[in-house]
């Protein structure tokens, strides 16, 4: 492939990968609110509350306004779309770095190392900062409906440039290592299981592209495969990010005391806490992210061929 060819590979994976990044955000946003609530609940606040993903979103209507459903919101599109452009361009950077040289072909362990190097890399860049000025948002349990009611951190730029007055800038990086095996495991299993099933299916209806509905579903299936293997994970990594480190505890002492004291106070099971609002935000977010992402790579893939004829012309 020359320079340009490849160029233009990357830049179309940054469109395609950003714009099915914002649709996501806009469809799922408030599962994963619900989902963060669940999480950070312990067993002593837990009295008297709902369990479940349903009655936990309810109350925040109810409570907070339909709005609060979408708190963190500003952080989440302000992050995802370079967070998809850069899991996507990158994903396929690493894909033919770790291509057979002479076939071109990429094994199912190349490309699930491509897929862990690619979550690596969005982790670093953009989800760790942009995860803790999230759970910051989602965890203020104020009102959207009393203008008086005026919380600690107002929007994610406010909350943003707080984080760091206060707590200093390596705060934004709060659960770091976690965040980057979490997005790793995720976008192993994610990335592995949608080209394979992908590859099966075209080869089996002899198609160049899947049509969007089957990117649909399969998207979906891959997705929902990262949240039960890493559950656990991102539990932990959202508790440690929810509050300022005490003074003087390294990052793997806060670990450790957070794990403890959910296994302690709550049980194994606490590991799990948001799982089923996870599944349902994770797998149809992968869902509609792989099939706008395929949609709008074949539009510029269609529209740079016509630009090529027509200056053939």
């Amino acid at each position: 492939m020359s320079k340009d060819n490849q160029k233009k590979s990357i830049s179309t994976h940054l469109i395609a990968g950003g714009s099915a990044g914002f649709v996501e955000a806009l469809t799922c946003h408030p599962l994963d609110t619900i989902k963060v609530r669940m999480q950070l609940r312990t067993k002593s606040a837990a009295q008297g509350q709902p369990r479940n993903f349903v009655g936990v979103g309810i109350r925040i209507i109810k409570k907070e306004g339909a709005l609060a459903l979408y708190k963190g919101l500003g952080a989440v599109v302000t992050g995802i779309v370079p967070k998809m452009a850069i899991r996507f361009s990158s994903f396929e950077i690493y894909k033919s770095w770790l291509a057979n040289k002479e076939t071109g072909k990429v094994s199912t362990g190349a490309t699930f190392i491509a897929g862990l190097a690619a979550g690596v890399t969005e982790s670093i860049f953009v989800v760790c900062p942009m995860e803790v000025v999230k759970i910051r948002l989602q965890a203020q349990r104020h009102s959207m409906m009393d203008p008086l009611d005026v919380p600690k951190y107002r929007n994610a730029g406010h909350a943003a440039y707080t984080i760091v007055k206060e707590e200093g800038i390596g705060a934004l990086y709060k659960g770091v290592t976690l965040t980057c095996l979490r997005q790793a495991t995720n976008q192993g299993v994610n990335f592995t299981v949608y080209q394979e099933v992908k590859k099966v299916l075209l080869a089996k209806q002899d198609l160049k592209e899947l049509p969007s509905y089957q990117a649909l579903i399969v998207g979906g299936l891959s997705g929902a495969m990262g949240p039960i293997s890493n559950a656990p994970i991102d539990t932990i990594k959202t508790r440690i990010q929810r509050a300022p480190n005490p003074a003087g505890q390294s990052g793997w002492t806060r670990f450790t005391s957070v794990t403890g004291s959910i296994i302690k106070n709550e049980g194994y099971r606490a590991f799990y806490k948001g799982l089923t609002p996870r599944l349902l935000r994770v797998a149809p977010g992968q869902a509609i992210t792989f099939m706008v992402y395929e949609k709008v790579r074949q539009w510029i893939d269609l529209w740079s061929s016509l630009m090529e004829q027509s200056q053939q012309a």
